[in-house]
């Protein structure tokens, strides 16, 4: 079965600063580059990475830039045959990186704005012969809602990812089957501020009320509240020294959808997610730092042999 990702694809211009700036501040930078990104495309690679069938669904423009995304997905052994090229430019992002690996993000859709109903319509039959399909909101949100309601038709399972974080229709919540919002994104869902454990359960609770079946509350270092019918618990993290935390919750939504697909019950797809991410964070870039499945395994082994050294 197949993993089916929808959402953007953007090429990620890097400038490295000893801080991320304040608001009018200008901060001197030591380096500059170009990676691939755009959270669809970053979520689409970690499965694919980790072994998943993947297929994307995108729109991207008819630049170079986007000539060489569509090059690049297809060395990952991603499906492009349902990405669309409409619109002269492909979605851009700018981010700054500190030396303590904080980032700042702002950016410009382009070609990802122009993802519309018709394109869902056209891809009925891969969502009726796929597993999972996972979704964020960098593509319009209009079309994020209606593809989740045509998920229903198809009995795939929806996993969302509210990023960045919009107010949604009501009745959207209830045919998602897993949610995962960082602390930010779940405040601005369900108007609770969330900052530690308590905080984290009460917005969890506040979207299982609304319909979601399973809710992922990202902490950062201090690892996900999962909250369903057996679970209200926070499940930590892995310690590591991250030089750049710009994938880390793409590799954990991608991380999730694979899990999922290799019947993992949603704890341990966590605990993977965990360590996938955590990997991630400790090299630069966001779709050049997700690490493949033979990785995540090791990372997991060694971990847990010092846990009991």
């Amino acid at each position: 079965m197949s993993i089916v990702v929808v959402g953007s694809s953007n090429t990620d211009l890097v400038v490295n600063v000893p801080d991320v700036p304040l608001e009018g501040e200008t901060v001197l930078g030591n380096k500059f580059s170009t990676h691939k990104g755009g959270k669809g495309a970053n979520q689409a690679v970690a499965a694919a990475r980790l072994g998943a069938n993947v297929i994307f669904v995108s729109c991207i423009g008819k630049d170079d830039f986007g000539n060489k995304a569509v090059k690049s997905y297809q060395a990952e052994k991603i499906n492009t045959n349902y990405i669309v090229r409409e619109g002269e430019s492909s979605g851009i992002a700018l981010i700054t990186v500190s030396d303590k690996g904080k980032n700042a993000i702002s950016v410009s859709p382009e070609s990802n704005k122009l993802l519309s109903e018709k394109h869902i319509d056209a891809v009925g039959e891969v969502l009726e012969n796929c597993e999972v399909v996972l979704v964020q909101l960098e593509v319009p949100l209009q079309t994020v809602e209606y593809l989740i309601k045509k998920c229903i038709k198809y009995d795939c399972k929806v996993i969302l990812n509210p990023a960045p974080a919009l107010k949604l229709e009501q009745d959207i919540y209830r045919y998602v089957d897993i949610i995962i919002p960082n602390e930010t994104e779940a405040e601005i869902l369900t108007g609770i501020k969330v900052t530690d454990e308590e905080s984290a359960k009460l917005a969890a609770k506040f979207l299982i009320n609304k319909g979601v079946k399973n809710v992922i509350v990202t902490l950062g270092s201090n690892g996900a509240y999962l909250y369903n019918q057996t679970h209200q618990e926070l499940i930590p993290g892995f310690e590591v020294d991250p030089v750049d935390t710009t994938a880390a919750g793409d590799t954990f939504n991608g991380a999730i959808a694979y899990a999922i697909t290799q019947n993992k019950s949603i704890f341990d797809a966590v605990k993977f997610a965990h360590a996938a991410s955590a990997l991630a964070v400790t090299k630069h870039g966001a779709q050049s730092s997700t690490p493949d499945y033979k990785a995540v395994v090791e990372f997991l082994k060694s971990y847990q042999l010092r846990a009991y050294s």
